[in-house]
């Protein structure tokens, strides 16, 4: 269970939207300076463990393993995906509050 699949029990009713669309109300709302230095921050942690794979399983495996864990684990993708977004969206909140 996710942090936050509690909030998915009824979605439209508490975000009026789903994860992802809330997500992008809110990045519309935050200045650009803030947006790009939070999406800087989220390739960083991608670029991280794009490399900690990579050492593990090679660079020319590495889309395959990926698109193959996707596709065995679609349910699986699609909550930790929502999370992510609540997380991040709430990131950009707190940021807004500054």
């Amino acid at each position: 269970m996710s942090r936050f699949d509690a909030l998915f029990e009824d979605e439209d009713d508490i975000f009026s939207g789903s994860p992802q669309s809330k997500y992008w109300d809110i990045a519309k709302q935050v200045n650009e300076d803030t947006y790009r230095y939070d999406f800087d921050e989220i390739l960083t942690k991608i670029a991280v463990m794009e490399k900690m794979l990579m050492q593990q399983h090679g660079e020319e495996d590495l889309d395959k393993i990926v698109n193959r864990y996707a596709i065995m684990n679609p349910d699986e993708i699609e909550e930790h995906k929502k999370s992510l977004y609540m997380e991040y969206a709430g990131r950009l909140i707190y940021k807004l509050s500054d």
